[in-house]
């Protein structure tokens, strides 16, 4: 999944054929591990987005910016005082090296021209970005070195910027393919092929060396070992052609989805080794491929981060919740026995003047039972008979009260147990601040965060989610438990229909009728959007319940979201963010 050199070596020449000459109009930092260039030719103003996460480190033209905080941080307010107005003069990548420069011609506070340079070094969670002016100082980085954290190269203010130490391996752009085959063949000779190319050469991925492997071996796996001299020919023939292509620059990209279409890799080549187990989709340029393999999952990432408050309140609600019903049910287990000491108190009465004063124990006939067994019944010596049954009595009343009184507020923590779920699942498919925003003031309103002292702006509620069907129907989503309510209770007409996954959290669905005859197309399309926007988005022939609006209430005092239905209909449906993306309203 690692973007390797050869695959940035294409990123290169996207950039240096769109942005050489653009001038850095905007520069944004939406987090610490990110930052934004906006840059602006004569044509159009394009996004270069610079990732130094651990997991997704990458450079390429981006169409979703991500949101910017309120108060830039240091490293952009200096990038912005610095490069703003400069010109993109050249990309270098030394190599197949996992790292691009970007040279800027820009005006010094002198009014002198010279040339700074933006370092993107992907070297998973060594990633950075360094900024470094014309004399190979370095000005500042996003990820600061020092001698604690590295004691062979610093990354500091003021210190002459080093390449990262270079590797033992060979590059496709400058040694020859016969070279390659004789150091694959001096590695150890029970290693398997994809390894031997991955520790020969400098720039590939494990992807692409499997890849190669596949290839040579005819699908089957082989070690150098036990290569013969006609699958030698055929690996060399096959680096050949792949040093060609990235000699060439002419790859083409191709992503690799899983049958439920989650992402699973992405190369500069087309993959075959994966059979009819994933699918294998070419793109249209190699930004747009990386902006769809990584665009969720760092949406994920960023919301977890800003939500950090939000997730540590739920995960202690419902952490608390959960060891109250386990106690519940305990002391309601205990309750289930109340009739044995109903039963004890009718013995001891029964017999009143059979047993003995000042008894600690006593056996008595069981009536209940038809074969009347003999049942040893315990006593306070200091108590009477009639006093010993009294208390019986006396217990078996606290213990059906006590079960009363548990079944009840069992249902109640179930049901706010059942309401945290939600709430967890609405943070989980939160996109923007302001969605953050609404789930806080949710949670105010709901008691479970303190309201801020003073006066506090509140976030102008956003409107739902709008879709089209294929053939023309209105489809809304909720974004919240509150934007829920309010769609589906006041917003929608009574003869709309209310769509929802089976005992699953999501979101309200409403497909707008708008007098119409509701077509089966229509209820499918809204079962799948239904679907997606829930937990079973990653699920298949997912449970959706729909039913007219009308069948549906809100009980009296139930949690944001909480609705009952009745005269429903169920359909199996199975999510797809390709079809969600392109039924959205313009």
């Amino acid at each position: 999944m690692a973007l390797d050199g050869a695959f940035l070596h294409h990123i290169k020449k996207e950039i240096e054929e769109s942005a050489i000459g653009a001038r850095v109009d905007k520069i944004y930092q939406p987090n610490r591990e990110e930052m934004v260039l906006s840059l602006r030719t004569y044509r159009e103003t394009l996004k270069l987005l610079m990732s130094a996460r651990a997991n997704s480190a990458r450079i390429h033209f981006t169409r979703s910016v991500p949101e910017n905080p309120k108060v830039p941080p240091m490293l952009c307010m200096l990038l912005r005082k610095r490069l703003a107005g400069a010109r993109l003069a050249a990309v270098r990548q030394p190599g197949l090296e996992r790292m691009l420069c970007l040279d800027f011609d820009a005006v010094s506070e002198l009014g002198d021209e010279i040339r700074l340079t933006l370092v993107m070094e992907i070297m998973g969670r060594y990633s950075n970005i360094i900024f470094v002016d014309e004399a190979g100082k370095i000005i500042d980085a996003l990820k600061r070195v020092d001698a604690e954290m590295s004691s062979e190269r610093l990354v500091l203010p003021g210190l002459t910027y080093q390449l990262p130490p270079p590797q033992d391996k060979l590059c496709l752009l400058t040694d020859s393919v016969p070279d390659i085959i004789e150091k694959i063949q001096r590695v150890p000779s029970d290693t398997e092929l994809s390894k031997a190319i991955l520790n020969t050469l400098q720039g590939v991925s494990p992807i692409v060396c499997r890849e190669l492997e596949h290839l040579t071996g005819r699908g089957d796996d082989i070690s150098t070992k036990s290569m013969s001299a006609q699958q030698w020919e055929r690996l060399a023939f096959f680096l050949g052609r792949m040093a060609d292509t990235v000699k060439n620059v002419d790859g083409k990209p191709h992503m690799v989805v899983s049958p439920v279409q989650k992402p699973m890799d992405f190369s500069f080549m087309n993959i075959e080794q994966y059979g009819l187990t994933a699918v294998v989709k070419p793109y249209c340029d190699f930004s747009t491929l990386l902006d769809a393999f990584y665009d969720e999952r760092d949406r994920i990432d960023r919301m977890r981060v800003r939500s950090q408050d939000l997730l540590r309140v739920l995960t202690t609600t419902s952490d608390r919740l959960s060891r109250k019903m386990n106690l519940q049910r305990a002391e309601l287990a205990h309750c289930a026995e109340r009739d044995d000491l109903r039963i004890c108190g009718d013995l001891i009465n029964a017999n009143l003047y059979n047993i003995p004063k000042g008894s600690a124990m006593v056996e008595l006939q069981n009536f209940y039972e038809e074969s009347m067994p003999l049942v040893k019944v315990k006593l306070n010596p200091a108590l009477s008979a009639s006093q010993n049954a009294q208390k019986y009595y006396k217990e078996y009343r606290k213990a059906r009260t006590a079960e009363e009184m548990l079944t009840a507020q069992l249902q109640q923590a179930q049901q706010e147990l059942s309401y945290i779920d939600t709430v967890f699942e609405e943070l989980s498919r939160a996109a923007t601040e302001r969605d953050l925003s609404e789930i806080r003031a949710e949670l105010i309103e709901q008691g479970y965060i303190r309201a801020p002292k003073g006066r506090q702006k509140q976030p102008a509620a956003m409107g739902p989610i709008e879709f089209v069907s294929s053939d023309g129907f209105p489809i809304l989503v909720g974004r919240n438990n509150r934007q829920n309510d309010h769609l589906t209770m006041k917003q929608a007409n009574n003869n709309d229909l209310w769509l929802h996954t089976k005992n699953i959290p999501g979101s309200h669905t409403i497909l707008s009728t708008q007098g119409r005859a509701v077509t089966e197309t229509a209820i499918y399309e809204a079962a799948m959007l239904a679907a997606f926007h829930s937990r079973g988005k990653d699920s298949s022939k997912v449970p959706v319940d729909y039913t007219e609006v009308r069948n549906v209430s809100k009980p009296q005092g139930a949690k944001p979201g909480m609705v009952i239905y009745v005269n429903y209909k169920t359909v199996y449906v199975t999510p797809d963010a390709a079809f969600t993306d392109s039924r959205k309203a313009n």
